[in-house]
């Protein structure tokens, strides 16, 4: 075991968790995020709840943050310059081709981070097998620079066709810029990502580059601040593709921390599936701004190979978490066609809901719940107590606009949010022809729980799961990610026993240079390879896992081909006759982190108390006495209707629901059918 800290950035609050591995004890903090400088609510959640002598003898600090993400939607990043082969200068424009609302008339893409003026061409051309058909130009190298040097970008990102094939020419247009006096940061595409596509590639490139110098200020204030504290251990900070990388690695490799964020509560939830051998489970994390689910199938979330962030595609592996502007802060407004919406705009952190008596006036989603009495007595953590006159005065603008009382906009508030966030869950269950109705719903976040049976009744579900520490929960997922380095390498031929043999020889190199990003972690690692694999004639292929023996794959072709068609059956509901084809090769490289316990302090029914609060219940539609209860106190299966307040969230336990501890300090939620 080793004593952790783990911190999640959010919109609103920044959470906090650590592990004490002398004591067992896990604790957990909240603290308004500060957004203009979000590395000062990181300090000031870690100097208000961890012990110094707890701060000076953990061994890992583990970061969950929205900055690179934020760079990107904000357009607020690096100036970039791109190099690239002479008749590519316009691939980020170009793209695919196609829309991505195709029946929206207005709809425009969104612009490249880099400007047509700042991409140039150098003359070069390798084949997509390796070959040089045309040598590196290095006078235009020389001339590009001059025009970047004059424009003065603080990057460069170089994108050579097929470069993933032989990266020769992109090594030697680094050496050139460096020669040539560059200082800036430079982002060579084939050590971004070894795959094919070129817009893809390139997209990605840039991106890293647009994000590097952001990213890179950000940890070593980070740090540097966390050293000041007393902090002695490992620095970590999580991938898109779950895991953690070093803050040093991420420096060099930003990209794969975009969605750094919101793939931590998907890493705990992978752990709770396990613990209690869930088989189909859905995620709800609700935070101040922003909505995010995913599924668990099996105790694994469900990763991608390539992401999106503003209709850009990244090139990484990613978390398949589906991501809307709909939170607890999120705001009810009217909108052009006088119809009342619910986010995307939220109140953020500041000045945040107006319940909160920071100065806020708008209606957010908690101003609603609030004045349903979802929330009791209203007691939250931070030292919020909410202002339930002001919650009320908020709403009455919006409720005039469209003709009702105060109570019914409330409750309209709560159902399109409820909608909204239910239409991701689809997105990320229905849509792959999985059932929502018989998986288990994991709520987390500071209003997940809120929001949980609300959800549950959205999607037809009967069983519900809150976790542990639900508030921090994304915090408490840091916890468990282990470090983990990836890399890829497209290399397109038939799936034979002969070119499994080149296969092992592509393997072997991306092991020795993932081992090569790693080789400072000085403890055991664990290697996975997988092939992506298609029928020959398609465009799209399927990832699958192959068993190792050593770094080379242990399995035939004949093997490989049955696991693809298992697989391709079970995604498509058949499979084809024609030849399989292997479109790339990827090598993971996983250092676990010792495992952590978990001390909960237990409950005993005299905490309970006989506090009741009127709220609104959506079982019933009417206002009704619920009963204020610690979650600490269930030690007997609790009927709702109950109000389950805990240090950082709180559960809104309808009527019909019933509420049990598990046996790993989880609540067991499950709805009576109402005769």
């Amino acid at each position: 075991m080793a004593t952790r800290i783990g911190v999640d950035i959010g919109g609103t609050f920044t959470d906090l968790v650590y592990y004490d591995d002398e004591t067992g004890e896990t604790v957990e903090g909240k603290v308004p995020t500060v957004p203009h400088a979000p590395e000062e609510g990181v300090v000031a959640a870690v100097r208000g709840h961890v012990p110094p002598a707890v701060i000076e003898k953990a061994e890992f600090f583990l970061h969950g943050t929205p900055v690179g993400l934020n760079a990107l939607h904000e357009r607020r990043g690096a100036k970039v310059g791109l190099i690239t082969t002479q008749g590519f200068r316009d691939v980020l424009e170009i793209r695919r081709g196609d829309r991505a609302e195709m029946y929206n008339l207005f709809w425009r893409q969104p612009e490249p981070l880099v400007p047509r003026h700042l991409r140039l061409e150098v003359g070069e051309r390798i084949r997509f097998d390796g070959e040089v058909v045309r040598p590196l130009d290095e006078a235009s190298v020389k001339a590009a620079l001059a025009r970047l040097a004059e424009e003065e970008v603080d990057t460069i990102a170089v994108c050579l066709i097929n470069a993933y094939a032989n990266p020769a020419h992109e090594i030697a247009i680094e050496t050139l810029l460096r020669d040539g006096g560059f200082e800036g940061g430079i982002s060579l595409s084939h050590r971004i990502s070894g795959e094919y596509r070129e817009y893809e590639r390139t997209s990605t490139t840039v991106i890293d580059a647009f994000v590097r110098g952001r990213m890179s200020s950000y940890l070593k204030r980070l740090d540097g601040r966390l050293r000041e504290l007393g902090f002695k251990g490992t620095s970590l900070i999580t991938r898109s593709g779950s895991g953690s990388m070093t803050f040093a690695e991420a420096e060099d490799r930003p990209f794969e921390t975009i969605m750094s964020g919101p793939v931590a509560g998907a890493q705990g939830a992978s752990e709770i599936a396990e613990q209690l051998a869930i088989e189909a489970l859905v995620t709800a994390d609700v935070g101040g701004t922003s909505f995010d689910t995913a599924l668990i199938l099996n105790g694994k979330p469900q990763v991608l190979y390539e992401g999106v962030i503003d209709n850009m595609p990244i090139q990484t592996p990613w978390v398949d978490v589906r991501s809307i502007g709909a939170g607890g802060g999120s705001i009810a407004h009217i909108d052009i066609g006088g119809l009342m919406r619910v986010g995307p705009r939220s109140a953020g952190a500041a000045p945040g809901p107006a319940c909160y008596g920071k100065g806020g006036t708008e209606p957010a989603l908690t101003d609603a719940a609030a004045y349903l009495g979802m929330l009791g007595p209203g007691r939250l953590a931070s030292g919020i107590h909410l202002d339930f006159a002001k919650a009320e005065k908020a709403l009455e603008p919006v409720g005039a606009a469209i003709g009702q009382s105060v109570e019914a906009t409330a409750i309209g508030v709560l159902r399109i949010a409820a909608s909204s966030m239910a239409n991701a869950m689809r997105e990320v269950s229905v849509e792959q022809g999985l059932d929502p109705r018989g998986m288990v719903l994991l709520p987390f976040g500071g209003a997940g729980p809120l929001m949980a049976t609300l959800l549950a009744d959205e999607l037809q579900m009967k069983r519900i799961v809150v976790p542990p520490l639900a508030g921090n929960f994304s915090a408490w997922g840091l916890l468990g990610a282990d470090m983990v380095q990836s890399a890829a390498r497209t290399r397109i031929m038939d799936l034979s026993d002969d070119n499994l043999a080149v296969a092992n020889g592509l393997l072997a190199e991306l092991f020795a240079d993932v081992g090569a990003r790693s080789a400072h972690l000085a403890r055991t690692t664990e290697r996975t390879a997988r092939l992506d694999l298609r029928y020959k004639g398609q465009e799209h292929w399927l990832s699958i896992e192959v068993p190792l023996t050593g770094d080379a794959i242990a399995s035939t072709a004949d093997g490989i081909r049955t696991a693809f068609e298992t697989e391709y059956r079970r995604s498509f509901g058949g499979i084809m006759s024609e030849a399989v084809e292997i479109v790339s090769i990827r090598a993971t490289v996983r250092a676990p982190l010792p495992r952590r316990g978990q001390h909960l302090a237990a409950g005993s029914a005299a905490e309970s108390g006989d506090e009741t609060f009127s709220a609104w219940s959506f079982e019933l539609g009417q206002r009704m006495p619920f009963r204020v209860v610690p979650r600490a106190a269930i030690t007997e299966p609790l009927h709702g209707p109950a109000i389950v307040t805990e240090s950082t969230a709180t559960l809104y336990l309808d009527a019909l629901w019933t509420a049990t501890t598990g046996d790993h300090g989880e609540l067991l939620l499950t709805r009576e059918e109402m005769h």
